[in-house]
């Protein structure tokens, strides 16, 4: 993984953990995020976070289909 790589997964992880409100050590890769309790709207919520900051390729189907927040890095990247 390049430093880049590792930032923005370490920036999704955060961003995430903010919106389920839970330490950024508490996901994984792996971790389902409609079973740890991420709803439409805060998916919506990260979306146009994510947008305003440049990643204007992330767009909630995207999201919704693939829950898994490696998949989410694999998106934004």
């Amino acid at each position: 993984m390049t430093n880049e790589t590792t930032a923005l997964s370490e920036r999704v992880i955060e961003d995430v953990a903010a919106a389920l409100g839970v330490g950024a050590d508490e996901l994984t890769v792996e971790t389902n995020l409609l079973d740890a309790g991420l709803d439409s709207v805060r998916i919506m919520s990260l979306v146009e976070k994510w947008r305003a900051d440049g990643f204007e390729h992330v767009d909630f189907p995207s999201l919704a289909a693939d829950p898994v927040l490696g998949s989410w890095i694999d998106v934004l990247s």
